[in-house]
């Protein structure tokens, strides 16, 4: 079996580690599918919480499910003992936690060697925990004066232990996301909500909607294992690399960003599929006659709006997008006093919480302020645009162009710190391109703070 192992490894260019995570990665579809027929909602949950640990174990050893009890405990204990507070709790002993993992362990030199370890699902079962405990937090708030998003996810009652158990491990999003609300969970495994089988009258078909998804992996997987041997990150410590001129560094830059993508889309794909055929990637039906099912819920990603994005603006909104939705509403939105609107620091301090909790290396925090940079750059190309008058289309269009480019050249050449991690690669490669990423953003900033756009003319209505 063991040469059987290495012999698939080696076949499609990956470490046995990572090969049985991947193969229990997949296993993760027939597992979903099983748990949408299990009867009532205990056993779903043992179900969910069983499969989870089972597939841990299998693809990260035993000490996996020790170190997921860790951050669940905390979670459990703070919203049990101190309900007042156990959101901000959890929040700060749940990253805690996770940043003594990343220190320990090391993720990110370990998965350019080829090895793998628990790390990456405890980012994701970080992210569950604390938004159980800040929602329950929630529900002893009253309604009046919350946002939309905390009252639709707010917790009254505190979970049972099984049904926090079963929400942590549900193996579909375990391993990788998307992360998901407490309150969906148990209203799907409940039946409840738009899970109703009075809703619509009708019970939503998952198979077209996973086949897409599967089909979507399968392609993907497909274009990055054609891509890495092309564009290998280790090329940029090369002595070929620095014999290049600016525009094929550039150009390898952005090469290597759009190879590395691929790998998380067949990862999110896979996911997809599992939550799909779980029944919880359901998201409501259209408005159309017949209507139509959504499962907007599974999906983390958009390969198309990420790699045409018109702004970097949008990038949140397709990127890891249940991530980016958590980050909003829990981090983004509640760094806002009432009244007040949001402004840089909001960004660049929830740019910072993603930095951290992907871990601790420079090239992580430099992609993520970097990216906090982009965001703020983009904008002011997006407020001239929206200033140019009308009948000047011509403008607007070059301004939407500009926009685009600046956003497909910023963004890969920021990836290269996410890809190589290290602080001296990320400096060498980025000074490789005279840090025109960086120089850009800031040049941007400074010409919004000369260059206003004119505000739009409020119309005046006359009194007659």
């Amino acid at each position: 079996m063991g040469l059987e192992m290495e012999s698939m490894a080696g076949s499609i260019g990956v470490s046995v580690p990572v090969l049985r995570f991947l193969l229990c990665y997949v296993a993760t579809i027939p597992v979903s599918v099983l748990w949408r027929f299990v009867p009532g909602p205990v056993a779903k949950h043992i179900y969910a919480a069983a499969s989870g640990a089972i597939l841990s174990y299998l693809s990260f050893g035993f000490s996996s499910n020790l170190h997921f009890l860790v951050p669940m405990s905390l979670g459990y204990a703070s919203m049990l003992f101190f309900r007042a507070h156990c959101g901000i709790i959890t929040f700060l002993l749940g990253f805690g936690y996770l940043i003594g993992c990343h220190m320990y362990y090391m993720s990110g030199d370990a998965w350019k060697e080829g090895g793998i370890d628990a790390t990456g699902a405890l980012m994701v079962l970080t992210l569950k925990v604390i938004s159980c405990a800040i929602n329950y937090n929630d529900g002893m708030l009253k309604e009046e004066g919350l946002r939309e998003s905390q009252k639709k996810n707010r917790l009254i009652k505190l979970p049972s232990l099984i049904e926090y158990f079963g929400y942590c491990l549900s193996c579909g999003s375990h391993f990788a996301g998307p992360v998901y609300e407490m309150k969906d969970y148990l209203d799907c495994t409940e039946s409840k909500g738009i899970w109703s089988p009075s809703e619509k009258g009708l019970s939503p078909s998952p198979f077209g909607a996973a086949v897409r998804a599967l089909l979507q992996a399968a392609f993907c997987m497909a274009l990055y294992l054609y891509l890495v041997p092309q564009f290998p990150w280790t090329r940029f410590t090369e002595p070929i690399y620095q014999e290049w001129g600016f525009w094929k560094r550039l150009s390898y830059q952005y090469m290597s960003g759009f190879t590395a993508r691929w790998k998380y889309y067949f990862i999110w794909s896979i996911s997809e599929t599992s939550i799909i055929l779980s029944g919880l990637g359901f998201s409501g039906w259209t408005d159309s006659s017949p209507p139509k099912p959504k499962w907007d819920r599974a999906k983390n990603v958009d390969i198309l709006g990420v790699e045409f994005a018109k702004s970097a603006v949008q990038l949140p909104l397709v990127w890891n997008i249940q991530v980016s939705t958590w980050l909003r509403h829990y981090v983004y939105e509640r760094l806002v006093k009432p009244g007040k609107k949001a402004g840089f620091f909001q960004l660049l301090a929830t740019q910072t919480v993603s930095a951290v909790w992907h871990g601790l290396y420079p090239g992580y925090i430099i992609f993520f302020v970097q990216s906090a940079l982009m965001i703020a750059g983009s904008r002011v190309i997006y407020r001239w645009q929206q200033s140019v008058p009308q009948g000047m289309d011509v403008v607007k269009n070059i301004l939407v162009f500009l926009n685009f480019a600046y956003t497909v050249l910023v963004l890969n050449y920021s990836c290269v710190g996410f890809i190589v991690l290290s602080l001296r690669e990320t400096l060498a490669s980025y000074g490789s391109v005279y840090y025109i990423g960086t120089v850009l953003p800031f040049v941007l900033i400074l010409l919004g703070k000369i260059i206003k756009p004119a505000r739009p003319v409020k119309k005046v209505r006359k009194e007659e």
